[in-house]
């Protein structure tokens, strides 16, 4: 099973569930934005990716520049911040077995299958 934290509003994040469903990989899909992903498991989440919570950040997002970009963050207070704003977390994020990837490019997604 793939799993998929996606937004439907967001072309890269369909461009990658459409990859996905092309490589007939059955596909759980999270709304993260309707669901948001708890501390604990964007903690889970980083583990896999290998990435620190600065780098799964939306930087160019209104919310990050008017109330976060300026301020010194430290991860769990990031990981506090992305959980209740969970559209500050890049999208689309694939997990597959114990492999994690941010999907941008869409295309990258295959580096998993």
């Amino acid at each position: 099973m793939t799993t998929i934290y996606h937004n439907p509003r967001c072309s890269k994040s369909r461009e990658a569930l459409q990859i996905l469903e092309a490589h007939n990989e059955a596909v759980e899909i999270i709304h993260y934005l309707d669901t948001p992903p708890t501390v604990e498991e964007l903690q889970s989440l980083l583990t896999l990716l290998h990435k620190k919570p600065k780098d799964i950040v939306r930087k160019n997002e209104t919310l990050w520049k008017e109330k976060y970009r300026d301020k010194k963050l430290s991860g769990k207070r990031l990981l506090k911040i992305l959980a209740k704003n969970p559209q500050l977390i890049e999208r689309p994020i694939v997990i597959k077995k114990d492999k994690a990837i941010v999907a941008r490019p869409p295309e990258s997604v295959k580096e998993i299958l």
